[in-house]
């Protein structure tokens, strides 16, 4: 699986893990400390986030890192 397409299928999980929690992508950005343009382009595949951040995203929707990185190859 190539990069660009583990980054798609992470910004995929987080998008679903978002709409599951009924977070808005401004509120999510809010309480990671990024802006929400950050959280659309992670979701798009468009922006690398560092492991660090992914960590945050999962922490704030207040679940497992591992349900964000399934499905990554």
């Amino acid at each position: 699986m190539s990069e660009d397409s583990r980054l798609k299928n992470l910004g995929i999980n987080i998008k679903v893990a978002r709409l599951r929690r009924c977070v808005s992508q401004e509120k999510l950005a809010e309480m990671v400390g990024i802006s929400r343009n950050s959280v659309s382009l992670i979701e798009t595949g468009k922006l690398h986030p560092t492991i660090l951040k992914v960590v945050d995203i999962a922490k704030s929707l207040d679940i497992e890192i591992g349900q964000l990185l399934e499905n990554l190859g």
